[in-house]
């Protein structure tokens, strides 16, 4: 009697465990949920050709079918069509190029319909609709006034509008890049960029083009013919004395372990290289985003009651017992007072950087908008904080000789879009007002 008792529970264990198994194996073909569709990003505009993402996915019973066609007068294209035959398909992702010109779509409205059926019982289907512009016409760019002349290592500064609102814009230098501003010209809508000449532009070698990108893809470059002038930059060997050395290259062996061991003048090789170009990046990185309105007014300020000791583009050569060990281009202007004296912000801005920073000592960077910045370094200490809004005049820190410093001074540099530029024009109120003001009266 036990016995059979026993094998009928085993039996009732095997019919519950089938039955399981079968639930489990039939149930995604009872799945009502819908497939999933997700585009990779926003299509709303399509110019001659465009790269469309698209995923589509069910995690129950897997994909039966997916279709991607482009609808324009009621006229569909197929893009893209597939049929499963195992639900084993859960997710399917596809890259599309869209080609307008292939397609022979018109200028106008048109939607792209993608559909994904379910493998289950009831064929769950997902439509998915994205209205969609297309659009191959690039946008034209008109230069509100000429660009005469720029100095090397100079500002240039460029308005100009575009026949289209929204687009991504900018002067390009060679291969740097420079994102233009959207502001109001005599209460209408306009582009400016500020951009840097290297200090070794000239006008056979640099070209320096407008560009405009719509929504849809389309590009406009034009190219800014302008005269190149000529700056002689004084060329400096700078005898890097065992006095130095004993002085500064401790500071930074304590900053950085791995110097831990090296001789003086090894800590000035890597000093010299390694943490400037670190350096470099950071400035980059911190100037590569700028409030976009104008917050400067006038003249910037040059640090009071003071005199040049370096200047900006000077080329200088290291010497090591009379021999070259290095060399470096000066980015700013060394400008020397009293020990101790108080810095003030050249001009209005907002505090994007309140920090020690390699080569450059304790550091402060404004923001003056536009892609406009200003650089403070060798601080001894800093007075203001990441974030603040100050005004010209207002204190932000004290001269010092922290950094690669051998004697309390300021370092002075402007940067526009992350790119050092001759400060000295911006001291300048005729400069200012001839290369940047007017243009923005026009």
């Amino acid at each position: 009697m036990m016995k059979k008792i026993g094998a009928y529970a085993a039996i009732a264990v095997i019919v519950l465990c089938a039955g399981a198994l079968g639930w489990l194996y039939f149930a995604d073909y009872l799945d009502r949920e819908k497939p999933v569709i997700k585009l990779s990003q926003d299509i709303r505009a399509i110019g001659k050709k465009k790269d469309v993402g698209i995923t589509f996915s069910d995690a129950h019973s897997g994909l039966s079918h997916l279709k991607v066609e482009i609808i324009q007068d009621n006229k569909p294209h197929i893009l893209t069509e597939e049929t499963f035959s195992s639900k084993a398909n859960k997710q399917k992702s596809i890259q599309l190029t869209i080609n307008t010109e292939a397609l022979k779509l018109k200028n106008g409205p048109a939607i792209i319909h993608m559909t994904a059926t379910d493998c289950s019982l009831f064929k769950n289907e997902t439509i998915l609709a994205a209205q969609v512009k297309i659009d191959t016409v690039p946008p034209q760019i008109s230069v509100l006034n000429p660009l005469h002349y720029v100095n090397q290592g100079g500002t240039g500064f460029i308005a100009y509008t575009t026949s289209k609102p929204d687009v991504s814009t900018g002067v390009y230098v060679d291969n740097q890049f420079s994102p233009g501003h959207a502001i109001l010209i005599n209460n209408r809508p306009a582009s400016v960029t500020y951009f840097a000449l290297p200090i070794d532009a000239s006008n056979t070698k640099t070209k320096i083009v407008i560009f405009a990108r719509d929504d849809a893809g389309n590009e406009t470059k034009l190219s800014l013919p302008c005269d190149i002038k000529v700056k002689k930059f004084r060329a400096d060997k700078l005898n890097l004395s065992d006095a130095f050395l004993q002085q500064k290259m401790p500071e930074f062996q304590t900053m950085l372990p791995e110097l831990q061991g090296k001789t003086p003048v090894e800590v000035f090789g890597y000093i010299n290289t390694l943490m400037r170009e670190d350096n470099t990046k950071t400035i980059q990185n911190v100037c590569s985003k700028s409030i976009n309105k104008k917050l400067w007014e006038g003249t910037f300020l040059r640090m009071r009651n003071a005199s040049p000791m370096a200047l900006f583009g000077d080329q200088r050569t290291y010497l090591v017992d009379g021999k070259p060990y290095g060399n470096s281009v000066h980015l700013g202007v060394d400008l020397a007072s009293t020990a101790n004296s108080p810095i003030e912000a050249a001009n209005n801005g907002i505090v994007v950087f309140a920090a020690p920073l390699g080569i450059y000592g304790n550091t402060v960077i404004l923001d003056h908008g536009l892609g406009l910045f200003s650089l403070y370094g060798h601080l001894s200490s800093i007075e203001t904080t990441v974030g603040k809004n100050v005004k010209k005049e207002e204190k932000i820190g004290i001269s010092g000789l922290t950094g690669l410093a051998g004697g309390d001074h300021l370092h002075f540099s402007i940067l526009i879009s992350g790119q050092f530029v001759n400060p000295q024009e911006w001291w300048d109120p005729h400069w200012i007002e001839d290369n940047v003001m007017k243009k923005m009266a026009m």
